[in-house]
């Protein structure tokens, strides 16, 4: 059965839809939907079989993955990963925001996603969609980048061409308008030596 399409408005997204987004992510669904850097996909961190779904969508092994958590705020990061006065104080200072921190994991995360990881991705995306996702679901969502083959695109950026390439391997699509094609930055923070590990939309001065 194709996937749903899903149209949401990124500055009010509808509650009804939302709530039902958050109910097929609670019975393991996959799905892709907007942030504000570009299209990514995802599902409830406590479902194994939809995060192995993930890895197999992406073509990785669950264990190699290099998934990271969507939060909708820094209330809760210290249930996934260890975080430092200064790191904290920077992750206030820029999210919600365009970067993912790469954080020390907690004990719980290698439980979570049956690794043996010892870092985590955390993000809070600048984008009412996600984070409004994440509050009603009321724990993280995994979150992966949606590519595209094509090396000079890249990423994709329309909803419904994102559609039509993965409407028989997700469940839902979010058309919440044109994407980015510019990822996240990435910041090393396990310690306080912050370190650009890709240079994305968010720009840091180090």
């Amino acid at each position: 059965m194709p996937a749903e399409f899903i149209r949401l408005y990124p500055q009010n997204p509808d509650p009804r839809r939302i709530q039902y987004v958050v109910n097929a992510l609670r019975n393991g669904a996959v799905v892709i939907y907007p942030t504000d850097t570009i299209y990514g996909m995802g599902c409830d961190i406590h479902n194994a079989r939809a995060v192995e779904r993930v890895a197999r969508i992406k073509g990785i092994k669950p264990v190699k993955n290099d998934f990271s958590f969507i939060c909708y705020d820094l209330s809760h990061i210290a249930d996934y990963a260890r975080v430092s006065n200064q790191a904290f104080k920077l992750m206030k200072k820029l999210l919600p925001g365009p970067f993912t921190f790469i954080l020390e994991a907690s004990n719980r995360v290698p439980r979570l996603l049956n690794t043996n990881k010892k870092t985590v991705g955390i993000r809070v995306p600048a984008h009412d969609i996600p984070r409004q996702l994440v509050h009603e679901l009321g724990n993280p969502i995994i979150t992966t980048s949606i590519r595209d083959e094509d090396e000079v695109i890249e990423y994709s950026t329309d909803p419904e061409l994102i559609f039509e390439k993965f409407q028989h391997q997700v469940d839902i699509v979010i058309d919440g308008g044109y994407g980015g094609n510019v990822p996240s930055t990435i910041i090393d923070a396990t310690d306080d030596d912050f370190s650009i590990i890709r240079q994305g939309l968010g720009e840091l001065a180090l």
